[in-house]
């Protein structure tokens, strides 16, 4: 009986306190000096099978095991994202934003942050750029 009265209290302090903003950034704020950084890595077929390995380990579950965005994730949850096998989906994109955003994450989805290697995010980027071309 007196267990409601505990929890209330603590149901009201969360739920009055401010909401945190996104902790990923939007398009809007890359910033205009990642936009601009061209990738210096020449894929060979042994990056390109590393960066399919991490693509499976950590994006499949929502982008689709052939970046069409239906993976797992999104199809249980019900969401929509960018089907990379369309080349439309990533021609706005340079190389640059899209290092940026599998670094630093967007919207709900997290970035790699220091968990990857530069060259690794790198040949990530033309992993992506790839899909459209199958």
């Amino acid at each position: 009986m007196l267990k409601p009265l505990f929890a209330l209290p603590t149901l009201l302090l969360f739920g009055l306190l401010p909401q945190q903003p996104a902790a990923n950034p939007g398009p809007s704020t890359i910033p205009a000096e990642a936009a601009h950084m061209v990738n210096p890595v020449k894929p060979t077929p042994e990056s390109q099978a590393h960066a399919k390995k991490m693509y499976g380990y950590d994006c499949a579950m929502c982008h689709g095991t052939n970046g069409n965005g239906k993976g797992d994730v999104v199809v249980d949850m019900k969401l929509v994202l960018k089907d990379y096998t369309d080349p439309v989906a990533l021609k706005d994109l340079s190389d640059g934003e899209l290092f940026y955003i599998i670094k630093n994450g967007k919207g709900q989805m997290p970035g790699e942050g220091d968990r990857a290697k530069t060259d690794d995010i790198w040949n990530m980027v033309i992993l992506m750029r790839s899909f459209s071309k199958k």
